[in-house]
Order: structure tokens, then sequence, then C-alpha cells
């Protein structure tokens, strides 16, 4: 019984909060800045005519995208999910 309402006044504390908002926070706004490096390697594209620094561009826009828009969501997702359901005889605070 002790462990119960320990487990709930821990969700109660100013650090979950803060883990809730660093989560919130990677998971819009990985896809925000993603996109926007993204967006801006494809529009610089056109305008450089070096081979190796389109190939840079190329592989930041690319990499923005799998880091930003893939991987940050997804990996928010799976760690709330872990919290959340894989804790054995925790509570659940409901990231």
């Amino acid at each position: 019984m002790q462990a119960q309402t320990t487990g709930t006044a821990f969700c109660e504390t100013d650090m979950v909060a803060t883990i809730k908002n660093v989560f919130t926070l990677i998971q819009f706004g990985g896809p925000l800045i993603g996109g926007v490096i993204a967006l801006g390697a494809t529009v610089a594209l056109p305008a450089v005519s070096r081979a190796d620094r389109k190939k840079e561009l190329t592989e930041m826009r690319n990499q923005a995208v799998v880091w930003g828009v893939l991987v940050a969501p997804l990996g928010t997702a799976i760690i709330a999910f872990l919290l959340n359901n894989v804790v054995v005889g925790g509570t659940s605070c409901g990231f």
C-alpha cells in the first residue's frame, strides 16, 4: 500500500512534469526542426554549383528527415510506451 501512495505522489512532482515537457518538445520540435533543415537544404540545392556541396546538402536533407521527422516522434512514443506499460509493480504517470 505504501509503494502505491509513493508512486502516486511521485507522479505529482515537478520532475515528472519536466520529463513530460521534454518528451513533448522532442516529439513536436524534432519534426519541426528537421523539416526546416530539410526544406532549407532542398531550397539551397539549385543555388549550389559545386558537386561536393550538393552532396553535403543532400546528405543533410536526408539526415534531417530521418532523425527529425522519423526517429524523434517514434523514439518518444516507444519510450512512453515502455514507461507506461513495462514497469513491473510501478505506478504509471501517464506519459
